[in-house]
Formats: C-alpha cells, sequence, structure tokens
C-alpha cells in the first residue's frame, strides 16, 4: 500500500507521458511538438514533484515511431522541447525511456518492465520498491506491479476503471491532484 507520507527524497517518480503530461490525441499520436499540449497546470506540478523526488523518469509507449508515423527524431524534439518548457518554471525531467516497437512482447512495452529495469540500471539510486508510476492506463499500472512499483491512476482518460482495483495504490482526477495530495501528507 502506499502511504504519502513516506515519501522522500530517496524516492523515484516514473511518469508515463500522453495522459499525464500532455493530452492524449484520441486514436493518434502526438508526431510533432506543435501537436504536444501540457496538460493544465502539470508544469508547476512537475517544479513541486521536482523538490520531492531525487530522480523522474518518464517511460512511455510511442508505437507511432514502429508505425512509421513519426521518427525518433520527431520524438527527441518533442521530448526537448517539452523538457526545456518544464526545466523554465523549475521543474526537472532526469531522463526519458520510451518503447517504440510494435511487438507486444517487446520487454521495454508497457505493461512488460523493460524501462524500469533499464532507469534502475542507467541511475545509480533508483529502488524499485520506494518508486512510484503516474499513468492514465491499466497498462501503466500493471507496469508498475511488475516492476515492484507503487501505482497512481490518473483519471485523465479512462475516468470509469472501478476503485478499489487490484494494480491501483491510489487514484486521482490528474497529476496536479496527485501533487496536492503528496505535498499535504508531507505537511503532517
Amino acid at each position: 500500500m502506499l502511504n504519502l507520507e513516506n515519501v522522500n527524497k530517496n524516492w523515484t517518480l516514473f511518469l508515463d507521458r500522453d495522459g499525464v503530461i500532455n493530452v492524449e490525441r484520441h486514436l493518434d499520436y502526438v508526431k510533432k511538438y506543435n501537436e504536444f499540449v501540457f496538460m493544465p497546470g502539470v508544469p508547476d506540478c512537475l517544479a513541486t514533484l521536482a523538490s520531492i523526488f531525487s530522480t523522474i523518469v518518464i517511460v512511455t509507449n510511442q508505437r507511432g515511431i514502429g508505425r512509421g508515423l513519426m521518427t525518433d527524431a520527431d520524438l527527441a524534439d518533442i521530448h526537448e522541447r517539452m523538457t526545456a518548457e518544464i526545466n523554465a518554471v523549475g521543474g526537472r525531467i532526469d531522463r526519458i525511456y520510451y518503447c517504440s516497437d510494435n511487438d507486444n512482447n517487446s520487454p521495454d512495452r508497457k505493461p512488460n518492465p523493460g524501462m524500469a529495469l533499464r532507469a534502475k540500471a542507467d541511475i545509480p539510486g533508483i529502488d524499485l520498491v520506494t518508486s512510484i508510476v503516474v499513468g492514465n492506463n491499466i497498462s501503466d499500472m500493471e507496469f508498475g506491479r511488475n516492476a515492484g512499483m507503487h501505482t497512481v491512476h490518473v483519471r485523465t482518460t479512462h475516468p470509469d476503471i472501478a476503485n478499489p482495483h487490484p494494480m491501483i495504490d491510489l487514484s486521482c482526477a490528474d497529476l496536479p491532484e496527485f501533487t496536492e495530495r503528496l505535498v499535504n501528507a508531507q505537511a503532517h
């Protein structure tokens, strides 16, 4: 069970991207930066979260690359500009992992835990037991469970998922609500 009062600087935050950080394009992909729109309040949340977590990692399935709808360079441009906007308000993203594979059995494709395991191998100090993943899909929650993390579901795109749910430790409307609940728990 996730107790927000226990979260401290030693913890790691894993964030899904589409539907958590930016508006998810229904039945489409964010292929260029002009299609990228931050969810309301998210850059400021990332500034707050940067003061709480030692490491913040984005883990995102990006099958649009595997389907030929965009390139790795397109995604790099999106992430570079997104990170610059987050940094401009005092936020931070330490690393971004993505899976462009079409194969659902790819070790890096969520819900498989490959991206979390790569982050743990790449970044000293990550302990998946003291990590939280925030995502908008059950596959994000399964990814977290498969990696041994705590899970937070944001109801931005799938508000109808019943709670309690075995894959979900905490359910919030969006990243701003999660941030507010975390800050309030830290104040006690």
